[in-house]
């Protein structure tokens, strides 16, 4: 294999080609991250040039090996692509150039979705998730400027905090009634030729156009056999999120022209109004215009006209006063328990330091991260009373036996009549656990010292 490097990757770019640094998402999010530059860096009748350029192949490399990931369907993991590159990297930028590179099936998997059922993704090779990346940092610039102001998903410098307290305004200034929208299983409907239309609005390079649409019908790969696609963008790949922004753009402006306040986070739309009548005739007309001109379909079963405080924006929800205070919606406390359950389940016979510091730890860090803008603080203290039950439940099984049980007590500070008397009770661990001799013996204090977080604090510190 030889050694050189290929034009575009100079030896002034080697020292920035190695950075491993892990980002948020395992699969396609890292292509948010990128900077947008508000003018197109050239025609769009030459993009493919601007895609191969060095600069941007040194970018969009860092993020690929920053983000990780799943090997594709050739079996290349993201460590591979570097020494892949110095080799053929020639006869890539060739192809791309001449508008004959074929990208590779992707390989599909499910993955369990918060709401039950499962999520189609479609992870590419490590060299598409290069081009794709690629692609995207030379696309979102061109689009991205003309998106509009609420839309929050998938777009540089906005994010989920931003559109739940977009929401929150909508519903102070008295439309306090939301079409609650959801899209039936979007990602998998797209439909190609309405999405490549939009997409040849501000594209004129006929390579690109070319290379967009052979990565929306490459095949899917599952169980060893390949299936072609005739419709969706499956998620995986960085430039997933940029075409259903803009596939989904003709939908913001067509309710901004009717007047309407909305929050839209890629297929998550919340349409705010002043009454149930008025909601029911938006979604209706709005369902019809999917239907009819972008060729999607509104979940009629997922989809509602509701008080904003019975339902759900990007897991908060919101309180009936005039102003409302965001809150954590019950959904998602639910969903953080039954996280934490599997996982002290798997940890039943590791030492309790271990699992705190390497599973516990970085979860509640970042569900508190997430959650910091809510307002109602009562669920983080519950959250934390039901977590230090749960490990002293935990402890109890390690216990196991009456005798173990009661020398444990005794070694924790209870006296010998008391620790035999409830060591022998007969009750279950959850029982036990909530019991005063394991709150005697396992204080708040003991798991202060194990660093257990507590969400209340981590709340209010912030």
């Amino acid at each position: 294999m030889t050694c050189r490097r290929a034009e575009h990757f100079s030896e002034k770019g080697k020292a920035a080609l190695e950075g491993t640094r892990r980002n948020r998402g395992e699969y396609g999010d890292g292509a948010q991250a990128v900077a947008v530059r508000r003018e197109p860096c050239c025609s769009t009748e030459s993009l493919m040039e601007a895609v191969v350029e060095g600069s941007n192949m040194r970018k969009a490399y860092e993020r690929v090996v920053r983000n990780k990931g799943a090997a594709g369907v050739d079996g290349m993991a993201v460590g591979a692509l570097k020494p892949y590159l110095q080799t053929h990297w020639s006869t890539l930028k060739e192809e791309l150039l001449a508008g004959r590179y074929q990208p590779m099936a992707v390989l599909g998997i499910k993955i369990p979705k918060p709401t039950g059922g499962k999520r189609q993704l479609g992870i590419p090779t490590a060299v598409d998730r290069l081009i794709q990346q690629a692609m995207h940092q030379v696309l979102c610039p061109i689009f991205d400027p003309a998106f509009s102001e609420s839309s929050y998903g998938f777009r540089p410098g906005r994010g989920t905090h931003d559109a739940v307290q977009n929401a929150r305004e909508h519903v102070a200034t008295g439309r306090r009634w939301v079409i609650d929208m959801d899209l039936e299983k979007f990602f998998d409907r797209v439909n190609h030729d309405v999405l490549m239309a939009r997409v040849a609005r501000k594209v004129r390079d006929k390579r690109v156009l070319g290379l967009t649409r052979r990565y929306l019908r490459v095949g899917l790969m599952q169980g060893g056999l390949t299936s072609q696609r005739t419709e969706g963008t499956p998620q995986g790949g960085p430039l997933s999120p940029l075409l259903s922004n803009i596939l989904l753009d003709d939908l913001d402006k067509e309710l901004e022209r009717r007047g309407h306040r909305f929050c839209r986070y890629a297929d998550d739309c919340n349409i705010y109004v002043g009454s149930r009548e008025a909601g029911e005739r938006v979604l209706t007309s709005v369902s019809r215009y999917l239907e009819t001109v972008l060729k999607l379909k509104v979940n009629n079963e997922k989809s509602a006209v509701a008080r904003p405080w019975q339902r759900k924006f990007l897991g908060y929800s919101m309180t009936t006063h005039k102003r409302p205070r965001l809150r954590v919606a019950p959904a998602s406390v639910e969903r953080l328990k039954q996280h934490l359950k599997r996982e002290l389940k798997r940890g039943r016979g590791r030492n309790l330091k271990r699992l705190i510091a390497e599973t516990l730890h970085p979860k509640l860090l970042g569900w508190a991260n997430y959650f910091k803008l809510a307002e109602v603080k009562g669920v983080f203290e519950q959250l934390d009373q039901w977590l230090r039950r749960k490990l002293r439940c935990v402890i109890w099984r390690q216990w196991k036996q009456p005798r173990t049980r009661a020398k444990g007590l005794i070694r924790r500070g209870l006296d010998k009549v008391q620790s035999w008397k409830s060591a022998s009770n007969g009750r279950g661990p959850w029982w036990n656990a909530g019991a005063s001799h394991m709150n005697q013996a396992f204080p708040k204090k003991f798991f202060d010292a194990l660093e257990l977080p507590s969400l209340l604090t981590l709340r209010l510190a912030r």
